[in-house]
Parts: structure tokens; C-alpha cells; sequence
């Protein structure tokens, strides 16, 4: 069983993908993001780094999914492949952060790879409104996100919620801004009862 979840930046992706392992017994694993080293590089110019930044982040997300592929291990993933090739990497070119040759070469090392590789049974996409995002964001602290440009973050959320409305697969929405799941067991509980519901729909479909 592998579900993904999915969200802009300050969403909660780790803090959920935490909670539902400890509840599934499954494996949380974690995006590599942190360990991208054109990140900090990525943050100080977006336009010179943009494409090294997401090509780096490409390897190093199918390489681990190749690996949990390999082990036969259910698992919850805070971050899918998705996030980059339909949010990130475009955002870049239409803010002209990333050169359109750039993204047409970055989309076909996608699509060459992740059609080896298994897609999400379920797919958890956290929606929320920007000042919920930059409130996350805030208290978390990350030195990393402080120069976050907030134009970014709206374009990204756009793009969130036109990839959402188009999703072919099993995907559950939870609203961020109604939701304090990290807070409130029973918000928590309703995202589980939720998830239970699309288990039991995913199971008598098999």
C-alpha cells in the first residue's frame, strides 16, 4: 500500500505523514528534499539554480521510491512525484525562473521514469489559503523558507488546485484551514476515518 501526500509549501505534509504511520503501523518516509544540495542556492537565485535544483530533486525521489519498490513495504510519503512536475517545475517557467527547453527537458526525464514505478493507491492533497500556509510556515521556522516570496506561493497554490480538480486517481482533499490535525484528535480522527473509507473502497475493488 503506498499513499502520498500532497501540498503546497507549509501545508503540514510531514507533521500528517508522522501521525498516520504511527496510526497504520506503515513507514513514513520523507522527501529528500532537505538533502538537495542546490537548495539553499535554489532560495538565493531561483532563476540561476531553478533546473539543478529539480533535476537533483528528480533523482533523488525515484531513487528512493525505486528502493521502497524494491523492499515491498507499505508506506505513507510526505511528498509525491506529482508536486514537482505539475506545480513546481511549471510555476518556475511561467514565473521565468526556468527556461521552457529547461522544463521540456526535465518533464521527459519524468515521464522516461515514473512510468516504471507504482503510483499512489492514495493520494491526500492538504489545501489551504496562503495566510494558512505562511502561518505553518512561520512557526516551523526553517531558515530556509524565511525569503519565501509570497507571489510564489499564491502561483503555487493555483496550480494546486488546477491539478486537483484534474487528478485521475484516488485522491482525498483536507481543508488546512478548517483542519488542526497536529492539534485536535478529533480532526485527526476524521482524516482517519476518512482514509478508512477509501481503504475499504480500494480493497473490494481489488
Amino acid at each position: 500500500m503506498q499513499i502520498a501526500i500532497s501540498g503546497n509549501i507549509g501545508a503540514g505534509k510531514t507533521e500528517l505523514t508522522k501521525l498516520l504511520a504511527k496510526h497504520y503501523g506503515y513507514r513514513a518516509v520523507y522527501g529528500p528534499t532537505e538533502e538537495n544540495p542546490y537548495l539553499s542556492s535554489f532560495y538565493e537565485d531561483m532563476r540561476r539554480w531553478s533546473f539543478n535544483m529539480m533535476v537533483h530533486s528528480l533523482y533523488a525521489n525515484i531513487k528512493q521510491l525505486a528502493e521502497l519498490q524494491e523492499r515491498k513495504v507499505s508506506f505513507i510519503r510526505d511528498r509525491s512525484l506529482y508536486d514537482d512536475v505539475y506545480i513546481f517545475a511549471p510555476n518556475l517557467q511561467s514565473m521565468g525562473l526556468m527556461t521552457t527547453r529547461d522544463l521540456t527537458t526535465y518533464t521527459n526525464l519524468f515521464e522516461m521514469t515514473y512510468s516504471l514505478l507504482p503510483q499512489p493507491d492514495l493520494l491526500i492533497y492538504l489545501r489551504g489559503d496562503v495566510p494558512t500556509l505562511i502561518r505553518h510556515i512561520q512557526k516551523r521556522g526553517r531558515e530556509l523558507e524565511s525569503s519565501i516570496r509570497l507571489d510564489y506561493l499564491t502561483n503555487l497554490n493555483n496550480r494546486y488546485e488546477h491539478w486537483a480538480e484534474n487528478y485521475e486517481g484516488k485522491m482525498l482533499v483536507v481543508d488546512m484551514d478548517e483542519c488542526d490535525f497536529v492539534e485536535s484528535r478529533e480532526d485527526l480522527g476524521q482524516i482517519i476515518n476518512r482514509i478508512d473509507a477509501e481503504f475499504n473502497s480500494l480493497f473490494a475493488n481489488k
